[in-house]
């Protein structure tokens, strides 16, 4: 790991449990089209139903007092997975979808400090699996130089800094949320270039 990214993992570990929230929301918000691609593809899951769980997630975040049973939205959850037998790249990036979504339900639940290390990192291993998968490169070391410097990657990071950065600020209002998941979703942009249209 790069010493940035250590810099990095600190900043996201001193968030306080709010911010980290808006932070993994963002991000699940850019692993939607992933899901709906896939869902539309192979016909099967629910995209409407995977975004209405992150949706609750957002009111959390914007209505103080906001009463939503989040262990009934994790087992609704559960039910949005890609078939166990499907082993395809789009079942994969649908399925980092879905557990981006359940860490920060675990999350909301108070029950994983390290939640937020894990979105961040399964957004940026969507990225490098699909770069490994298009650039055809089996030497590692070229590999891995190719994942560093490619465009994607360079995004990817671009966009979880700029995240960070947002929910940095002490206070995080109503309209820094709404910028905020705006931020997420991309003009419907996966964090793989990909988009429904």
């Amino acid at each position: 790991m790069p010493p940035s990214q250590d810099g990095f993992h600190a900043r996201l570990r001193q968030l306080e449990p709010r911010h980290r929230l808006a932070f993994m929301a963002a991000l699940c918000e850019r692993l939607m089209p992933n899901y709906a691609l896939y869902a539309e593809h192979a016909e099967v899951g629910d995209s409407a139903a995977l975004r209405s769980i992150l949706a609750l997630v957002w009111e959390h975040l914007l209505v103080k007092g906001a009463r939503i049973d989040f262990d009934k939205q994790a087992e609704k959850l559960a039910e949005l997975e890609p078939p166990t037998d499907d082993d395809s790249f789009g079942a994969r990036r649908a399925l980092e979808a879905v557990m981006a979504v359940s860490a920060t339900l675990d999350a909301l639940r108070g029950e994983a400090p390290e939640a937020i290390e894990e979105v961040s990192l399964a957004s940026r291993g969507g990225v490098r699996a699909f770069i490994e998968m298009t650039e055809g490169e089996d030497d590692e070391t070229r590999l891995a130089a190719l994942v560093r410097q490619h465009p994607l990657m360079a995004d990817e990071n671009d966009f979880q800094d700029a995240v960070l950065e947002a929910v940095e600020t002490p206070k995080l209002d109503r309209d820094a949320l709404k910028q905020l998941r705006r931020l997420g979703r991309n003009e419907g942009v996966s964090n793989l270039g990909l988009s429904l249209d």
